[in-house]
C-alpha cells in the first residue's frame, strides 16, 4: 500500500500524495474552481484532473521532476530553463481568462499594502530597518500600470516539471488569472537569479529587468511574515531573506 506523504500543509490548504495521485484540500472552494478552469484553458501541459469533490481535488502526478526548488541549486540544464521561459511566454500570449485574478490590485492599493507590511516587519523585529528600506526602494519599480495577461499567479520554480530539456507540465493553478507578466517571471526566478538570462532567452522578448528585480523584493517583503507565521523558514539559505539581502 502506498504511504500518504504530506507535500505542504498550513491553515488554508494542504496537499497530500498517495502513489501517483495528489489530493489538494482547500478551505476555499473558489481556489479549486479556479485551478480546474485554469488548467483547462492554459495552452501548456498541466496535470490530469482525476476527480473533484467539495474542498478536494485529485490530480495525477506529472512525468519528470521539478525544475528546481527555492533554497537549493538547480541541476537542470540551461535549455530546460529556456524551455520553461518559452512555456511561460505561450501562457502569457493566450486569451485572457474570464475571471480577473486573485492578485489583481491597482498600484495605490499595492503600495499601501507594501508600506503596511514593511512597517510590521520592522516594528515586530522580523527584519532590520535598513534591509526593509532598501528593498522597499527597489520594489517601487514594480508598482506601475501594466497590461494584463493570462498569468499563473504562483509560478514557483518547483511548480514547473521537466524531463530532460522538455517541460512536461505546470502545477498549482489556484492563483491563476489576469495579471502582470513580469510578476510570473520574477516568481519563477526568485532565488535563482543565475538562470534569469536562460529564462528570458526562452521567453523570447524584451523584459524590463528592473521590474523583475523589483518584484523579487516586493514578493519577498510581502511574504516573509506570512511564511514565519505559518511555520516556513524564510531565513533558510537562498530563500526570501537572502533574496532581500542580495539587493543591499
Amino acid at each position: 500500500m502506498d504511504e500518504v506523504k504530506v507535500v505542504v500543509a498550513h491553515s488554508e490548504r494542504a496537499t497530500l500524495r498517495v502513489g501517483d495521485v495528489f489530493l489538494k484540500v482547500d478551505a476555499d472552494q473558489a481556489r479549486i474552481d479556479v485551478e480546474v478552469e485554469a488548467m483547462a484553458l492554459a495552452p501548456v501541459p498541466t496535470p490530469e484532473v482525476l476527480w473533484r469533490k467539495p474542498s478536494v481535488l485529485a490530480i495525477a502526478a506529472l512525468p519528470g521532476t521539478a525544475l528546481g526548488r527555492l533554497g537549493e541549486p538547480s541541476t537542470a540544464s540551461p535549455a530546460a530553463w529556456a524551455a520553461a521561459g518559452a512555456a511561460i511566454r505561450k501562457l502569457h500570449e493566450a486569451p485572457l481568462p474570464p475571471w480577473p485574478g486573485r492578485r489583481r490590485r491597482d498600484p495605490d492599493e499595492l503600495a499601501a499594502e507594501l508600506d503596511g507590511e514593511c512597517e510590521l516587519l520592522v516594528t515586530n523585529g522580523i527584519l532590520p530597518a535598513d534591509l526593509v528600506a532598501r528593498n522597499r526602494q527597489v520594489a517601487e519599480a514594480a508598482i506601475r500600470p501594466w497590461t494584463p495577461v493570462f498569468t499563473h499567479g504562483d509560478l514557483q520554480v518547483d511548480h514547473v516539471f521537466v524531463d530532460g530539456d522538455e517541460v512536461t507540465g505546470i502545477i498549482d493553478w489556484s492563483e491563476a488569472g489576469r495579471g502582470d507578466a513580469l510578476f510570473d517571471l520574477a516568481t519563477f526566478t526568485l532565488g535563482h537569479e543565475e538562470h534569469l538570462d536562460d529564462v528570458i532567452a526562452g521567453y523570447g522578448t524584451d523584459v524590463e529587468l528592473d521590474v523583475v528585480h523589483a518584484w523579487w523584493s516586493l514578493r519577498s517583503l510581502l511574504g516573509v511574515r506570512w511564511l514565519v507565521e505559518h511555520g516556513f523558514d524564510a531565513f533558510a539559505p537562498g530563500c526570501e531573506v537572502d533574496v532581500l539581502r542580495s539587493r543591499m
